[in-house]
């Protein structure tokens, strides 16, 4: 059985979770973490090197004879990390696991992802995309528009480019920000205005080889900081998998209207794609609506994804390399899991680092997944606003969060928040 040495970049939570994932496999010879965390040296050897120096990978690739590279985040695809592979004969047999540049654009480029949806007719809220060239335009539009309304940075902005507009003043305020201000640099030199959806929302995970693929469980998290989904936007405080009302009856639409499209699309319009589409979609009065595309797993998404996934992970990146993905039957683990995320005090504002974390050996029955820690003088501690995913699995969301629960109450660190209503929804 061939063996292989893969190189997993990023250090967040979804990271930690990816990399327990790799090393569970018979076929990992030896798993590498670039820049990686505290708990992914637990699966593997972490490398200090930024994401974004594909020179140094390429250094660390060529040194530890890598056969795979995995990118946690979308940032190194979005400025063309498989391209940098394929365009080097040095490093041209080592498999990207992520699409090319151009199919990177689904997320780097709210205008193109809306542009292709309409080509393929996959559904999604109508909208308009505007410039410093017709900003009056927009203005006037805003003015006209049907509340709440939503303004969305075209590019890449850390998941904060997004607005949602109660009163027309509120987006006209925005829609300035954002052009006229550069609120989020080169990013939202273009914006789209798009419709409110009003639905309930939920994440679908898509590995693809670019003719074939199979869907990963799916997930929904939860982004406000504060109980009952209030107050800012977050990187995401926990998520639940499966989603209850994601039943067989509405994943046969999703595939049929939004999946298939998808995979299909970026075939026909020949645009290089063997990776992770991440679906974010909102159901609305019982369809899928596609309220954007990642091009990467989801994060906190990913730590409860990972631990239901009972295919060998390896084994779908070697399929998806090859071609093969049709071959892969999909196996998804009947029981529940909830991840909930202990973030730091002043989150997702201005927040401390370096807060000694303790309690560790005390957790029982759910797995840690380190995202904003590091170590100091052998110690674990903070090193980021969302510093560690608790998931844990049970026979229903009750179950599960109630072993997270528990296991929070054990890990200490001075200012510590978690949200003690994650899939409040659903109980």
């Amino acid at each position: 059985m061939p063996s292989y040495n893969i190189l997993l970049l990023g250090s967040g939570g979804r990271e930690s979770a990816i990399a327990w994932k790799l090393q569970q496999s018979p076929l990992c010879k030896n798993l590498f973490i670039a820049p990686g965390n505290p708990g992914t040296a637990q699966y593997g050897t972490n490398i200090t090197l930024s994401v974004m120096d594909f020179e140094a990978i390429k250094k660390t690739c060529l040194d530890n004879k890598i056969d795979i590279v995995f990118s946690g985040p979308e940032d190194p695809l979005v400025a063309g990390f498989y391209d940098f592979f394929q365009n080097d004969s040095a490093l041209r047999h080592i498999f990207v696991a992520g699409p090319s540049k151009e199919g990177a654009q689904l997320e780097g480029s709210k205008a193109f992802s809306k542009k292709f949806m309409q080509r393929h007719h996959i559904p999604t809220a109508a909208y308009r995309e505007f410039t410093e060239a017709n900003f009056e335009e927009g203005i006037n539009y805003l003015k006209q528009h049907a509340l709440p309304i939503v303004l969305k940075a075209d590019g890449l902005a850390a998941g904060k480019g997004v607005v949602i507009a109660q009163t027309t003043n509120e987006a006209v305020e925005a829609f300035t920000a954002m052009i006229k201000e550069s609120q989020f640099g080169d990013a939202s030199k273009k914006v789209v205005v798009e419709e409110f959806l009003d639905g309930i929302e939920l994440s679908v995970f898509v590995m693809t080889d670019g003719t074939h693929y199979i869907l990963l469980p799916e997930a929904k998290d939860y982004k406000r900081i504060g109980e009952g989904d209030t107050g800012p936007n977050t990187g995401g405080m926990g998520a639940v998998s499966p989603v209850p009302f994601a039943d067989n009856n509405f994943m046969k639409k999703v595939i049929q209207q939004i999946v298939e499209p998808t995979v299909n699309g970026l075939q026909k319009e020949n645009i290089t794609y063997k990776g992770i589409i991440f679906i974010g979609l909102i159901k609305v009065n019982g369809d899928p609506y596609v309220i954007e595309y990642n091009c990467r797993m989801g994060d906190p998404e990913t730590e409860v994804v990972m631990p239901r996934l009972q295919n060998d992970l390896v084994d779908l990146l070697v399929k998806m390399k090859e071609g093969k993905l049709n071959e892969a039957i999909p196996q998804h683990d009947a029981r529940t899991a909830c991840t909930v995320m202990l973030v730091s005090e002043g989150y997702p504002g201005n927040y401390p680092k370096g807060r000694i974390m303790t309690g560790f050996e005390k957790v029982q029955n759910s797995i840690l997944f380190h995202a904003g820690t590091t170590k100091k003088e052998n110690e674990i501690v903070t090193n980021g606003g969302r510093v560690l995913a608790i998931t844990s699995l049970g026979n229903n969301i009750k179950e599960a969060l109630a072993t997270s629960y528990s296991n929070a109450e054990l890990i200490e660190y001075e200012g510590k928040y978690y949200r003690k209503d994650i899939g409040y929804e659903f109980l």
